[in-house]
């Protein structure tokens, strides 16, 4: 694979204290320490030293992080589904997800059109590779485009886009994908339609859905990914690998699109 001839796009979101990203208990909170607010730790580090010493005065800049392993463009693990995975195998962490699935080709299924909350069914997915004329292959890293990505850290973001259903997510993962995501918040549909439909049902299996064939087939899910609508349907690469948390549900991820404009 010839690094230089692709185009790299950027497919994550900026963490940030931005409002809108996630719900209120879910936030991240980031505090910041400049130059000047730094001094302090360096002086405790080495004892004698005097800020005047330093070039322009300037210790260091650093944060502090309270997040989750959800916060910001990040990939779940199956430990995240459930408590097993593939046939009752004990679910394994984001340190565990194989590093072979995280740089593959990648194709994109654009659901702009469908309204927020709708519950993608395989019959959406196979007409979606239909238009864009795609079988899919094994290992392909599957994302969905939807209307949150329009709105991400803007009021509404959390309710709007698509989700995944259940058969639509295994449709998938039985082609031998192991790796998908989405630019809304959430694989599923956003929370606020899902309640509305449990209300009226009381059908728990609507539930993250999506979300929960992870209980039969293991597989890795982004969520929070940004630029989708710069993406063509396929002929590109993504790479993803998430950061690795001992036995975690979740990894950051700097998702990466690598295209190659010049291919025929």
């Amino acid at each position: 694979m010839n690094l230089a001839k692709f185009r790299m796009l950027d497919l994550s979101v900026s963490l940030d204290n931005n409002p809108y990203t996630d719900p209120p208990p879910l936030l991240p909170k980031i505090d910041y320490m400049d130059h000047q607010q730094g001094w302090p730790e360096m002086a405790a580090m080495f004892p004698g030293l005097r800020k005047e010493d330093l070039p322009g005065n300037e210790s260091w800049a650093a944060e502090r992080l309270s997040i989750t392993t959800h916060s910001g463009t990040h990939m779940d693990a199956p430990w995240h589904y459930a408590s097993t995975t593939d046939g009752g195998k004990p679910a394994y962490g984001i340190d565990a997800l194989p590093l072979e699935w995280c740089l593959k080709p990648g194709v994109k299924l654009d659901f702009r059109h469908l309204p927020d909350g709708y519950v993608v069914s395989v019959a959406d997915v196979e007409a979606e590779l239909r238009r864009i004329d795609h079988e899919i292959q094994p290992l392909e890293i599957v994302v969905i485009n939807t209307r949150a990505g329009s709105l991400f850290g803007q009021p509404g973001y959390l309710d709007a886009g698509v989700g995944m259903g259940r058969d639509a997510t295994l449709y998938l993962l039985e082609k031998g994908v192991r790796v998908v995501g989405t630019d809304a918040w959430s694989w599923d549909a956003p929370f606020k339609f899902t309640r509305e439909r449990f209300a009226q049902t009381g059908d728990a299996s609507i539930i993250w859905e999506g979300h929960k064939a992870g209980r039969d087939i293991g597989y890795g899910q982004m969520e929070k990914l940004a630029n989708l609508d710069q993406l063509p349907s396929s002929g590109f690469w993504i790479s993803c690998f998430p950061y690795k948390i001992r036995h975690a549900s979740a990894g950051f991820v700097r998702a990466v699109a690598l295209l190659d404009d010049d291919r025929s």
